[in-house]
Order: C-alpha cells, then structure tokens, then sequence
C-alpha cells in the first residue's frame, strides 16, 4: 500500500516592500575610469535592487580619459538614491558622482477649479 504524500506549495513572492515615490526620478551622473568593468559595476547596483532605469547614457572620452556614465530611475526615494550612490562613490573605478533629481507635476482637480 502506498500513500500519496501532498506536494508542497509555494506561495507567490511577497509584493515589492521597498517605498517608491511615483512623481520622483533620480538622476545619477557618473565619472568613471575608462576600463571595460566599469558600466557593469555601475549598472550592478541598480540590478541588484530590481531596477531598470529609465535612461543610461555612456560616453568614452579618451582626451579626458575618463567615462561618463547617466543613469535616470524613476520612482526612487532620496534615501534610496542617497545609499546607491554612496555605493557606487566606495567602487574602485569610480572617481566622482553627482546626483539630482527630477518631479513629474501632479495635476490636481483643486488646481483646475
């Protein structure tokens, strides 16, 4: 006599827990070292969390030696964008990033009235 044992069932992965703010875009601008690793370990940090920028731009100067690297995401939060590019000031190929950010007007009904 053999019994049947019931299959486990796994649940759906958790709802994304992380805080957004919808009408917020971070905008990172990255001068790197021209070196082959150095998009990917910049790229790498926006990866990690799941995200996919809006916009990324890469740009080789070789009179200046350097690359230039713009990354656009939407909907982090300033702590979120403080912290990644904490990170990405700590990499070894990195030499400078500067941050800022953009905000989607929000029309509202007791505007238009």
């Amino acid at each position: 006599m053999t019994s049947a044992a019931a299959m486990p069932v796994l649940a759906p992965p958790p709802t994304e827990a992380r805080p957004t703010d919808p009408n917020r875009t971070a905008c990172f601008a990255v001068l790197a070292d021209p070196d082959p690793g150095a998009l990917p370990r910049v790229l790498e940090f926006f990866a990690k969390r799941g995200l996919v920028p809006a916009s990324v731009q890469a740009r080789h100067f070789e009179a200046e030696e350097c690359l230039h690297v713009d990354v656009q995401v939407r909907t982090l939060t300033r702590d979120e964008s403080d912290y990644i590019a904490r990170c990405l000031r700590a990499q070894p190929l990195v030499r400078q990033v500067l941050t800022s950010e953009r905000h989607r007007m929000v029309e509202t009904d007791a505007l238009s009235a």
